[in-house]
């Protein structure tokens, strides 16, 4: 799969939104930002739903847009997801996704009716009408109603903002599936931490109008220049695996490179696949591996840099175990007294980790 090339500059009364970024043609990208950052605008931009006359976008070696030439919405191979799930309200669940069938695009990748009913739970739904639907069900039918017109990218924005967080927990799975089952590129507009530790794996940050930070979601969370936070702090998200599971302690371990972690068992299988998020406050640093310490994990780690935190009392510290990378967080008052420093190698004694996955 290509890349997506997407050059914008609007300025709109006191706003103004100015990006020029390739994206990865592959897995999820997300645009994050508060409020007002410009992530709806630029995702509206490239499916060509806002015209902008400054703007080149080209998708996969096809030129969507430029100075002089614009490809309208409906000629662009996408699919889009609206905040709202936007059905016909005249017609049941079944009639809204055959109207999207009917505008399918004949591709290499096609996405069939059943495939796309089993993918989203939505079998006992279709003889519904919109009116007879849950929140969280009216959206799953409009994903499944965007993938059925067998798009080559799929546009969602903040497709979970107007749920209540039951709803959100309640679909958030089945996206996750989508994610993994298709191989179909997604960009994914939200505000919302939970969402991108679930489904990230390229982030974009968004900040008046700017890019202020991109990469891989590992790359971008463990940034110390300008660290990302997800919600209340600092941190990575790890992808790990379900390795073992301890009967007596109701412990279950996660394996990643650099090592693996003890966790509450809370009935994952042995082979999965998670992901984990350490947040910076969870991490400290020794000299000395202790076993005398209710710290049951316990790392290997080399540090990579460290800068100062948004308080000069504390310290941000870039760590890398094996090729994984986590943050920890400590007084600047003992990163002086440990002398710490890129290259010196430390224990690293996790408090607590997070399954987010």
């Amino acid at each position: 799969m290509g890349e997506i090339s997407v050059k914008v500059f609007l300025k709109r009364n006191e706003f103004t939104l100015n990006v020029d970024i390739v994206l990865p043609g592959n897995g999820v990208t997300v645009f994050y930002g508060h409020s007002g950052s410009g992530k709806t605008t630029l995702l509206r931009t490239i499916a060509g739903l806002e015209r902008v006359a400054n703007a080149t976008i080209v998708f996969n070696n096809q030129q969507w847009q430029s100075q002089t030439q614009f490809t309208p919405v409906h000629h662009r191979p996408l699919g889009y997801v609206f905040q709202e799930p936007s059905l016909f309200e005249h017609l049941s669940a079944r009639a809204n996704l055959a109207f999207a069938q009917k505008r399918a695009r004949k591709n290499s990748h096609n996405i069939d009716f059943q495939q796309v009913v089993e993918l989203l739970g939505i079998s006992q739904l279709l003889e519904r009408y919109p009116a007879q639907l849950s929140g969280g069900e009216r959206q799953r039918v409009a994903i499944a109603r965007a993938l059925l017109v067998n798009p080559q990218l799929l546009l969602m924005d903040e497709p979970l903002a107007s749920l209540d967080q039951a709803r959100k927990l309640e679909i958030l799975p089945y996206l996750e599936k989508l994610k993994r089952e298709l191989q179909l590129p997604i960009i994914y507009v939200t505000h919302a931490p939970d969402e991108v530790a679930h489904l990230a794996d390229h982030l974009i940050v968004l900040d008046k109008g700017q890019v202020v930070a991109s990469g891989t979601l590992a790359q971008t969370l463990s940034r110390l220049d300008f660290p990302v936070r997800l919600g209340e702090d600092a941190g990575v998200v790890v992808e790990a695996r379900i390795t073992e599971r301890d009967q007596h302690w109701q412990l279950a371990k996660i394996s990643f490179p650099g090592g693996h972690l003890w966790f509450r068992d809370n009935g994952i299988s042995v082979g999965e696949t998670v992901r984990v998020r350490i947040l910076a406050r969870d991490v400290s640093l020794s000299l000395t591996e202790h076993d005398d310490t209710s710290i049951i994990n316990i790392l290997p780690a080399e540090v990579l840099e460290l800068n100062t935190d948004d308080h000069a009392s504390l310290t941000l510290v870039r760590l890398k175990l094996d090729t994984t990378i986590i943050v920890a967080r400590v007084s600047s008052r003992s990163a002086t007294k440990l002398q710490i420093a890129p290259g010196k190698k430390f224990w690293a004694q996790i408090k607590s980790v997070a399954i987010v996955q």
